[in-house]
């Protein structure tokens, strides 16, 4: 039977050419993301490994009982000190750390933003700083000097004697380069940039003088570091935790590998569909094959093959296939991984350097993928090809399904369906993170139970565009009833297309909905014309607050400043504002109360809080601040809650009284003559011209927000895609093998009339017909999940309503027609090409 079935295989090369696709492709998916992780993750390792290897211990500082809680945690230069004395220490080296940004020439800031980063030079007793290698010049050892990367230097056109100016959460100040240098830092290598100052300029500007926020401990020469680590830890008390640095470089590789997990289980999760999307190709070739075959299979059974025997050959073909889809599927997983990995390069998202890692997990994982995904679609052509009896020898007429076995299906299929379509509603009306959990299972049987059913589907949905296909003549009419006449057939290849456009208007739908109630909640909240904050993701300070108040044509400016009180010991969020300005920038619907309140030292509390709590306008609230000094606060107004200000909003002058050290997210400015590119010119003036502060206007609020949701649909598309390229190797597929099935019939049409040019018509509306009944199926699907699981989230979005975005609605549908277009020009070339008597006398 093995030799049978590798006879059929080579026999049957180029219908299986299709399926060989679907699997290679799936396998590809499958391999070239466990290739593109362990690579990864070998790299990242390999780069932490290397940022402690002059490392015995590493000290970070803590929040200790001595310390200031308003304060960020540091270690002073006398705990140096007497860690550096310690038995089996060389060096105790100082490290403070923050943001430092470096604009190019045309004055855009070079990096992300949130990977740039300043830092310390802390010269040894050589001179030298250990974590860098310096290529030209030398480290800074004065207060105006500083020393950038290597590819920040190349970037901006930066070269030693250059000055250079430097953003950070201050005023921008300008330094001279000194040197340039390499570093195995992690956020250089992600793209980011490093500044590297003096040691006392670094600690002004990033903690307090004298303090450090980390010190690392280098050893002799025989020096063990458990015992540098037991020695240091007395010195510390409370003000720093220690460990080795084998330690925390094992423990960023365990977070490095648990981060990468996340990416991992996601791209495989995608993998997925693509290869069960491949199911329903795989399964329709076998099943053509089998019917074509009826009269051989009979044939074998008459001369005494057993059903096993010859299940098992059908088994055997997919495992041959597998095997050689798999085979070819890994080796392009593995180029796919260098591929993603050079992308990344290209793009700035930069990967340390090392070869790529083929560990045994990809290609034991692409076979086994790949020969079982082939198997389990072939089981059940195999299961029907073992029932065929061997009568059927004397008949050219295929095994055709029983009214039992349809039957029985469809009701399967209704079970399953109305069992999925309930646990999407219950979901719907739980809301939360259950009710998604209720969504995710309902989804699931309901897409196995649509699929069941599509069968059935098939003949009234299609029956619909029968006129339509009228009007194209004869070729029209035979499309239509050719989508019908195999109705399982028909379903199958649809269901592959229908399981992606499923996803994708889910997706579709979910993202438009969100996006519009965003952009809602931004166009109503924000008077503003201008939202100014750090590229950084930080804090704005002090100074930039006091800058952006000198701004010439202003009407006016309030901070969004973060901060949080104890109300009978419960921590509560609250927002500092600037009373009489905040009226001007923000739309805060008052229901009860003034917001003019604020200015008397009151406070407005949101409307869910109040009635949470059993506060009103008047309520006298016990509080306990930073700094854990005690007062109260009185209730003098209450508004609707706003995503852009917390549950509390007082005075800013209220919390800097507790706390030295504002943290402001946002400012808020309001222009007399509204927004205008002076306005904004005036804006950037007012702050020295900082790259690393980004000054957005209302479009740019909205994209900021909006941007987010877009790309991460931009990247879900380009996920789903493999599976969408399978669902049409499924529609070339399904046309190419019914074309080579359908040859004396094909022939019959031709000899009484029908031309080339209607034949391929006929095959093309006929693809057509099919990939717009799959999309209809799938936008259906894809638009009641969209619904339900918008309905879990109406509650954090006040501004929810469903949108229905009909104009992406639109272009799948197109697409799907082009896609049946396209994936009918082989088959509707080779219909039309077949000679008319050798298809006649074929059987």
């Amino acid at each position: 039977m093995f030799r049978t079935a590798l006879r059929n295989v080579l026999a049957h090369k180029a219908r299986l050419l299709m399926t060989v696709l679907a699997v290679m492709l799936g396998v590809a998916f499958v391999s070239g993301t466990l290739v593109f992780t362990d690579t990864l993750t070998n790299a990242f390792r390999n780069q932490s490994a290397k940022s402690y290897d002059h490392v015995a211990v590493a000290v970070t500082a803590t929040s200790g009982a001595k310390q200031d809680p308003n304060q960020d945690p540091s270690l002073s230069e006398a705990v140096r000190q007497k860690l550096g004395a310690l038995d089996g220490v060389a060096e105790a080296t100082g490290r403070v750390s923050g943001f430092a940004g470096v604009p190019d020439k045309a004055g855009k800031l070079i990096g992300a933003g949130w990977s740039n980063k300043g830092g310390n030079f802390a010269p040894g007793k050589d001179g030298k700083d250990a974590s860098y290698t310096f290529t030209t010049g030398n480290g800074p050892v004065k207060a105006d000097e500083i020393a950038l990367d290597q590819e920040t230097a190349d970037k901006g056109g930066y070269k030693v004697g250059d000055q250079v100016r430097v953003a950070t959460n201050g005023p921008v100040e300008t330094y001279t380069l000194a040197g340039v240098f390499t570093t195995a830092d992690g956020a250089v290598n992600a793209g980011g940039s490093l500044v590297l100052f003096d040691t006392p300029v670094a600690q002004k500007l990033f903690l307090r003088p004298g303090s450090f926020s980390d010190i690392n401990l280098s050893a002799k020469p025989g020096a063990d570091a458990d015992k540098i680590l037991a020695a240091a830890k007395p010195v510390l008390g409370d003000q720093g935790e220690a460990q080795t640095g084998q330690a925390l470089a094992d423990q960023q590789a365990k977070d490095i590998e648990s981060g990468l997990g996340v990416l991992k289980q996601m791209l495989l999760g995608f993998a997925g569909i693509a290869l069960f999307v491949g199911v329903f190709l795989i399964s329709n070739t076998f099943t053509m094959l089998v019917a074509q075959r009826t009269k051989e299979l009979a044939l074998m059974r008459a001369v005494g093959a057993s059903r096993k025997q010859i299940t098992r050959s059908v088994l055997g073909e997919a495992a041959i296939v597998g095997l050689i889809a798999s085979a070819v599927g890994f080796v392009l997983g593995v180029g796919l991984a260098a591929g993603l990995r050079a992308g990344m390069n290209a793009f700035g998202l930069k990967v340390p350097a090392g070869d790529l890692v083929i560990g045994a997990t990809a290609p034991v994982s692409a076979l086994a993928v790949g020969v079982l995904v082939t198997m389990l679609a072939a089981w059940l052509p195999g299961r029907r090809a073992a029932k065929i009896p061997p009568v059927a020898a004397m008949s050219s007429v295929h095994a055709v399904a029983t009214t039992k076995s349809l039957v029985v299906r469809n009701t399967i299929g209704a079970v399953i369906t109305a069992m999925g379509f309930g646990g999407i509603a219950m979901g719907a009306s739980q809301g939360g993170e259950t009710g998604r959990m209720l969504i995710a299972a309902g989804a699931f049987f309901a897409l196995i139970g649509v699929i069941v059913l599509i069968p059935l589907l098939s003949r009234p949905v299609i029956a619909l565009a029968r006129p339509v296909l009228r009007s194209f003549g004869v070729a029209g009419t035979l499309a239509g009833q050719n989508a019908v006449r195999n109705p399982r057939r028909t379903g199958a290849t649809a269901s592959a297309l229908a399981i992606g456009l499923t996803l994708v208007t889910g997706l579709s739908v979910l993202g438009a909905t969100v996006g519009s109630a965003v952009d809602r909640m931004t166009t109503d909240q924000v008077k503003a014309d201008y939202m100014i904050s750090m590229a950084s993701g930080r804090g704005l300070n002090q100074a930039a607050l006091d800058a952006v108040l000198k701004t010439p044509g202003a009407a006016a400016i309030s901070p969004q400043q973060a901060g949080y009180v104890k109300v009978k010991g419960d921590f509560t969020s609250a927002s500092g504002v600037t009373p009489g300005a905040v009226e001007k920038v923000l739309n805060l619907k008052v229901v009860e109360g003034s917001l003019g309140s604020l200015a008397k030292g009151q406070v407005a509390v949101d409307d869910k809080t109040a009635e949470k709590r059993g506060w009103k306008v008047g309520s006298v609230l016990p509080v306990e601040f930073t700094d854990e000094k005690k007062g109260t606060l009185k209730v003098g107004a209450v508004y609707e809650g706003s995503e852009f200000v917390s549950p509390i909003v007082l005075d800013t002058k209220i919390l800097n009284a507790h706390d030295a050290h504002p943290y402001i997210p946002q400012i808020l400015v309001k222009m007399d003559g509204g927004p205008s590119a002076a306005a904004e010119q005036a804006i950037m003036k007012s702050l020295g011209d900082n790259p690393a502060i980004t000054v957005m206007d209302q479009q740019d609020i909205r994209d900021s927000f909006g941007g987010v949701i877009n790309t991460m649909l931009n990247i879900m598309y380009g996920l789903l895609a493999m599976a969408l390229l399978i669902a049409i190797l499924g529609v070339v597929n399904t046309l190419a093998m019914s074309v080579f099935e359908r040859q004396q019939e094909i022939g019959m049409l031709r000899a009484i009339g029908l031309d080339r040019r209607r034949v391929k018509r006929m095959v093309r509306l006929e693809a057509v017909v099919i990939s717009l009944f799959g999309a209809v199926v799938g936008i259906g699907l894809g638009s009641f999940l969209g619904w339900a699981i918008g309905e879990t989230l109406k509650n954090s979005l006040p501004d929810y309503a469903l949108v229905l975005p009909w104009g992406r609605i639109a272009i799948f549908l197109l697409l799907a027609g082009l896609v049946g277009v396209l994936a009918s020009l082989w088959p509707a070339r080779s219909a039309a090409r077949l000679n008319m008597l050798n298809a006649i006398k074929a059987e």
